[in-house]
């Protein structure tokens, strides 16, 4: 959180960076030990934003193995230490958020208009073996099919009928799922099984109104242009997936998208500072 990273956005022409626990987080542990760890990063989080605040935002840690606990650290770094929203890195260890039992926190997350940032993780065991076998359980693979499980799961397990302003981002170009929307609203409204919900609009809605997509690892024109085209300019933003996939010469790639001059400016700078509150 000091000057080497300030270094690499220098070196990349990045302004801004918002930074966030990543995966997986603190939702691997029992659940005082990540209450406490929450706690903790978020702090130190926040005192790096304090000496850095032209180049620094931040997003809170919270641990989902105590949803009330979570709700109230949700709180308190956004109204305390002035965070702009909240990371979860996917799966607590092997439970999904569309369970019933997470809701609090977004409650939470609505009333206090915070969008939650959800970032992927490696697979869970009893997902993970093929994975696994073939070495696709991170980034390559895995990582964009546990996280477009997760989010079809939020869609049709009724979060956002409960929940209408809920705000959820995600990564990676939308894990694959902005291309996959025809597909998933035939199949959801055609050839859907007995034990899947009934809600109240089909993922593209979903998509299109509580969805906010990242270009995260995949400064690629066709796939970031297709998708402005499908959920609407105002819900793409700009990503790097550093310290990862650290490529300065991404930033000029997708400076040089076929895209209009106000649309680059709503991708780079503008949705971000929408949906961050920056």
């Amino acid at each position: 959180l000091g000057e080497k990273r300030i270094h690499d956005m220098d070196l990349s022409g990045i302004d801004k960076m918002v930074l966030s626990l990543t995966a997986p987080g603190v939702q691997i542990f029992d659940a005082a030990t990540a209450n406490s760890l929450a706690a903790s990063t978020n702090d130190q989080l926040a005192e790096a934003i304090r000496k850095r605040p032209d180049r620094f935002a931040g997003l809170a840690a919270v641990a989902p193995q105590d949803p009330r606990a979570a709700a109230k650290e949700m709180e308190r770094g956004i109204r305390k230490l002035g965070l702009n929203g909240v990371i979860i890195n996917s799966h607590t260890q092997g439970e999904y958020l569309d369970d019933p039992k997470y809701w609090e926190i977004f409650e939470a997350a609505q009333a206090l208009d915070a969008a939650i940032y959800l970032h992927p993780q490696t697979p869970p065991p009893d997902m993970v073996m093929p994975y696994l076998a073939r070495g696709f359980e991170r980034a390559i693979l895995g990582f964009a099919h546990e996280t477009s499980l997760h989010v079809l799961g939020l869609m049709t397990g009724g979060v956002f009928d409960r929940f209408p302003r809920l705000r959820i981002v995600i990564g990676h170009g939308g894990e694959g799922l902005p291309y996959m929307l025809y597909r998933l609203d035939y199949m959801y409204e055609n050839a859907r099984y007995p034990f899947m919900k009934k809600v109240k609009k089909l993922p593209s809605d979903y998509m299109k109104e509580n969805f906010y997509i990242t270009t995260s690892g995949l400064p690629w024109a066709p796939a970031i242009t297709m998708a402005q085209s499908v959920l609407g300019v105002d819900r793409v933003l700009y990503a790097m997936d550093y310290p990862y996939q650290f490529v300065p010469e991404e930033v000029a790639m997708t400076d040089n998208f076929p895209i209009r001059a106000e649309d680059k400016k709503k991708l780079f700078q503008e949705n971000a500072e929408k949906v961050f509150k920056l």
